[in-house]
């Protein structure tokens, strides 16, 4: 972790690509006490395409009515 102090925060803001180009956590300081955390921005999590999704799932082989009909019958 990168301890910073306020002034070469501000003085590293004008060239942000820079001060931030390691992914690495600063911590800005002021008078030795810590006023603020810079995180590293985290990548988006990759979504699944519905397609693929689907193809995952296991396929249902018995109908949906013969299943209902079969619930029905039970309650009786």
């Amino acid at each position: 972790m990168k301890e910073l102090t306020i002034r070469e925060a501000r003085e590293g803001l004008s060239h942000p690509e820079i001060m931030f180009a390691d992914d690495e956590e600063i911590l800005v300081v002021r008078r030795g006490e810590p006023v603020a955390r810079i995180l590293p921005v985290t990548p988006k999590r990759k979504v699944r395409s519905l397609r693929a999704f689907l193809a995952s799932q296991p396929m249902q082989t018995v109908p949906s009515e013969v299943i209902l009909a079969e619930e029905r019958e039970d309650r009786c």
